[in-house]
């Protein structure tokens, strides 16, 4: 065997010495402290297991409720857009004046703020064609029948217009 260098020699067997009663208990003791500590580890390892159980509970009802409420969603904004496709609807037929390609929008304000749009500019070309209607204001009814000149006629000409104003062909 070789010798350490510190010039001591190290016994290489193992000892099989008995144990005192004062080993026993401290062993006994240190069994104890483990054995309440796994119990403790035990105990923690349960109820994290039982805190994730609910937690998992928990997302799956969530996820659950998630998907109802979308669907919910998609359900009230199709409610929504017939709605308002009708609203247009009605809106065109209670404004006969105002051109239909006028009337548009996707929610009623929109709609709303185009009828007032389409109001105002109808009112605006109902002014425009009343000023020029009255500044070309042509009197009512045919003109008066004149006599007809019978100068520069020939005879002929002059039988004609005759016939024509007796109710002859």
């Amino acid at each position: 065997m070789d010798e350490p260098k510190d010039g001591t020699q190290e016994t290489q067997e193992p000892r099989n010495e008995a144990s005192t009663p004062e080993d026993l208990a401290a062993l006994k003791a240190q069994l104890d402290e483990e054995q309440k500590a796994k119990s403790a580890l035990e105990q923690a390892v349960a109820e994290r297991d039982a805190k994730l159980t609910g937690l998992e509970t928990a997302l799956s009802e969530a996820k659950q409720s998630s998907e109802a409420s979308a669907a919910d969603l998609v359900a009230v904004k199709e409610a929504r857009d017939q709605a308002v496709s009708k609203y247009l609807d009605i809106a065109k037929a209670l404004n006969p004046t105002v051109p239909e390609g006028i009337i548009v929008g996707g929610t009623i304000a929109e709609i709303d703020a185009s009828i007032e749009k389409g109001k105002a500019l109808v009112s605006s070309v109902k002014q425009s064609l009343e000023s020029e209607a009255s500044a070309a204001k042509v009197p009512a009814g045919a003109p008066t029948r004149g006599t007809i000149s019978l100068e520069g006629m020939s005879p002929r000409d002059k039988i004609a217009a005759g016939i024509q104003q007796k109710g002859g062909t």
